[in-house]
């Protein structure tokens, strides 16, 4: 397929008139072609436009035409074969079989989206028939469904060129609710947006829906970033990315005439708690899989684990040593982008000069561009406590083990973390007692509680819960990953005494698309009203 170079808006190819960019090989630092021209801001009102077009046809859709649009998006990404996976690495550095696993988890979005589509319990279909003969009052016929908040920014973002970019998750979820999309490409892989943008333009022409449903426009990132946010036709934001960047967008969002919720994956450190009984066991295999949980994607998760908590005295001591000894076999792999590597030595140098902070070990760096060695720090849980700079998030292979005395000491410490997105818990059935106390602290500081694993890997599923507390993100209340992520793209109506030829299709009599729904708070299934 070709590179177009180009922003795509409403199904055509537009050239920007503010500058060019080039994605860079970060593992050579080499420029890749074609240049990739940006939108002004007043180029951006035709992509907005578009979207709020398209709203009243696109979020009225019945769920089979609404649901094979999804697949057939999942269906064009794939055809896309390798060519998207060569560009994705020259654009990132990540390796094919990360790239590989990336594409499948977004194709799989899309398709468990469309089936929540096609089941329908998303529209939240409630209804209260009217008794006219209640006393002392009748009651009027109330009934209610959720509806498509209307156009929505997603952002991509540097970490996943695929799974949170062009069809990632804030775009399949959106695109299941009802919700146009305009996307900002990250301009550190133009070249892999350009690629998965061209597959949904298929998707939308093929369906014979509204071109406006979907837009890519690239952009200087702040400039319009935060002329997106601020267009009125925008109705909400999802976002993953940097702290400072995420509270930039909600600022924006905020002082809007009409302020729109902005769904913001920001920061984490993921804490691990490994309990004594946990230090009984193989600590040489509990070391290896923490470094490697550290280090895999160059420890560019946002579920990487950042901190990790283990006892003091001689168990603890052995666990140390075998995380030194793990540490030191890894080699540093390429990072995203100069600047991220740049960031993540910043980062680390900030806490290797921290006051009674350690180096507990580090690999070597790898051989190519933006490659640093992998390394573990080592502190008190005192100093925990006590400084600030231990609790910044550094992007990258790079762990802080805390040594605690008590549960006492740990359960204080955490009662003075951040929000989290993650917390795993390394035990065995002795140390129930002692992590009883500390679930209830952790379920008010992260979204997804771990015992006996790793909190990199996140399941896409019906469960699935990827968010937290600010600043993990901005909506405690919400998740980017899993299909309860459709839910920050819909608000609620009611509609009173409406009758039966006015109403929307989910909410007549009939139930012609045979929904799952509560009546009279009753749940009952579409075969009950088939």
């Amino acid at each position: 397929m070709t590179l177009t170079g180009h922003s795509h808006i409403a199904g055509q190819s537009v050239p920007g008139d503010n500058g060019t960019i080039h994605g860079l090989n970060p593992a050579s630092n080499e420029r890749l072609e074609p240049g990739y021209t940006l939108l002004s801001e007043e180029q951006l009102k035709a992509a907005t436009a578009a979207a709020a077009d398209a709203h009243a046809s696109f979020s009225t859709l019945d769920p089979e035409t609404h649901a094979r649009f999804l697949e057939s998006i999942a269906e064009n990404i794939e055809s896309l074969g390798e060519e998207l996976i060569v560009r994705a690495g020259q654009e990132t550095g990540l390796p094919p079989a990360r790239l590989q696993g990336e594409r499948a988890r977004t194709t799989g979005q899309l398709r468990l989206f469309a089936a929540v589509v096609r089941q329908g319990d998303f529209r939240g279909v409630r209804i209260d028939p009217a008794l006219p003969e209640r006393t002392p009052a009748p009651r009027v016929d109330v009934r209610q469904r959720q509806i498509p908040l209307g156009p929505v920014a997603v952002f991509g973002a540097s970490n996943f060129p695929l799974a949170f970019s062009t069809a990632g998750g804030d775009t399949a979820s959106a695109l299941a609710a009802g919700c146009p999309v305009v996307f900002k490409a990250h301009n550190a892989h133009p070249g892999t947006s350009d690629l998965v943008a061209q597959a949904i333009a298929r998707a939308v022409k093929d369906a014979g829906i509204h071109p406006g449903v979907f837009s890519l426009v690239y952009g200087p990132g702040a400039s319009i970033g935060q002329a997106l946010v601020a267009d009125p036709a925008i109705k909400a934001v999802g976002f993953t990315g940097s702290q400072a960047a995420g509270i930039s967008l909600m600022r924006t969002a905020a002082a809007r005439p009409e302020p729109i919720p902005v769904y913001a994956e920001m920061s984490s450190l993921n804490p691990v708690f490994v309990f004594p009984g946990a230090l009984r066991a193989d600590v040489e295999a509990l070391a290896q899989q923490y470094v490697a949980a550290v280090t895999g994607s160059s420890g560019q998760l946002c579920t990487s684990p950042g901190l990790l908590f283990t006892p003091a005295g001689k168990d603890g001591d052995r666990l140390v040593a075998a995380i030194g000894r793990a540490i030191a076999g890894c080699t540093g792999q390429t990072m995203l982008t100069e600047g991220i590597a740049g960031a993540w030595d910043s980062g680390t140098g900030a806490l290797g000069d921290a006051e009674n902070v350690s180096v507990i070990g580090h690999g070597i760096a790898g051989p190519t561009e933006n490659a640093p060695a992998p390394t573990i720090f080592g502190a008190g849980i005192e100093d925990l406590v006590a400084n600030p700079v231990l609790h910044a998030e550094i992007f990258g292979a790079a762990s802080l083990i805390i040594r605690y005395s008590g549960l006492d000491e740990l359960v204080d410490a955490t009662n003075r973390l951040e929000g989290q997105l993650t917390a795993s818990l390394q035990l065995t059935e002795e140390d129930y007692p002692a992590a009883a106390p500390l679930l209830p602290v952790l379920e008010q500081k992260v979204g997804r509680i771990i015992v006996n694993g790793w909190p990199t890997g996140v399941e896409v599923g019906h469960a699935m819960v990827h968010g937290g507390p600010f600043p993990a993100t901005s909506d405690t209340r919400t998740t980017s990953v899993g299909t309860l992520a459709i839910n920050r793209f819909l608000r609620p109506v009611a509609y009173q005494n409406l009758p039966q030829d006015l109403l929307p299709a989910p909410l007549q009599d009939a139930n012609p698309w045979h929904l799952n729904r509560q009546i009279n708070g009753t749940s009952e299934t579409a075969l009950l009203d088939a």
